[in-house]
């Protein structure tokens, strides 16, 4: 039976509860990140845990507790659960107030920390790495603070079953003709040496991936360009791909049923895939 962490007890899965209470239960009040493990280590650890800082300060929170108890409980939950390769999962609510009410509760109310492991030997290794992704588009129906990560993930959830119904592996969203990102992770397209993704701002998360992914192309001395990009531009492009903490790089070879480049994973996508996980190994914790 997995450990898991409640609010500074290490407890069975079975026995962990939180308040019904809990505004992240009752209002979606809270936000969370998600590290890889790979060989026993976190990747990217550092930068999950900036983003975590930035997106409470966003959401108006106090940090839980300091970076390295947050890194010591990572650590120790790993070597629990025995994760060789997988996940660790970090949640964050503004707390319980006793109530329901709008109103967020007074400033000194603790906030709610809980922590997860999810093993999944072979991570680097999905099928999807040699096949390839499909991809449908949808509406971005989500609300305009997309850029901070919070536990509001209905709509995300609804894309991956349209794209589940309509027999693909994801949903690439789509605002005022543009593309923001898919579901749970950043939207790229390739233009000869060219990478094109979307600019930072309000319609997209700042991936942690995705700045380490554009870091290592630019020193392959690939071009990056962040702006906007449509389905009909990405439908056009020679390779696609998509970034997240837990598929790395993962190539797209299908939009909205119009085959991307040769409609096979193409030699950039692979060389990014194959440079990020060694770098992040060689960097983690």
């Amino acid at each position: 039976m997995r450990t898991v962490y409640v609010n500074g007890h290490y407890l069975p899965e079975s026995e962990a509860t939180v308040s019904i209470f809990d505004r992240g239960f009752l209002m979606s009040d809270g936000v969370y990140e998600v590290t890889s493990v790979l060989d026993g280590k976190l990747i990217d650890f550092p930068g999950h845990t900036a983003r975590l800082h930035r997106s409470l300060a966003e959401m108006d929170m106090a940090a839980p507790c300091s970076d390295d108890d947050l890194l010591a409980i990572h650590r120790e939950l790993v070597m629990r659960n025995a994760i060789h390769d997988g996940l660790v999962y970090l949640q964050v609510t503004r707390g319980n107030p006793g109530d329901r009410d709008f109103a967020f509760p007074p400033a000194d109310t603790p906030p709610t920390l809980v922590l997860f492991t999810q093993s999944k030997p072979g991570i680097t290794q999905s099928p999807l790495a040699k096949t390839g992704m499909k991809v449908i588009s949808i509406e971005d129906a989500r609300w305009g603070r997309r850029d901070i990560k919070t536990v509001q993930l209905l709509y995300p959830s609804m894309g991956k079953m349209m794209a589940k119904k309509a027999g693909c592996d994801d949903a690439w969203m789509v605002e005022d003709g543009h593309v923001t990102e898919g579901t749970s992770n950043n939207a790229y397209i390739v233009v000869g040496n060219r990478i094109i993704t979307r600019h930072l701002g309000n319609a997209i998360l700042s991936g942690i991936t995705r700045t380490a992914v554009l870091r290592f192309a630019r020193e392959a001395q690939m071009e990056v360009e962040e702006r906007p990009f449509t389905i009909a531009e990405a439908q056009a492009a020679d390779e696609a791909f998509i970034t997240s903490a837990t598929m790395f790089v993962m190539p797209v070879v299908q939009i909205d049923g119009v085959a991307v480049g040769t409609g096979q994973p193409g030699s950039v996508v692979a060389r990014l895939r194959e440079i990020y996980l060694d770098e992040s190994r060689r960097a983690a914790i």
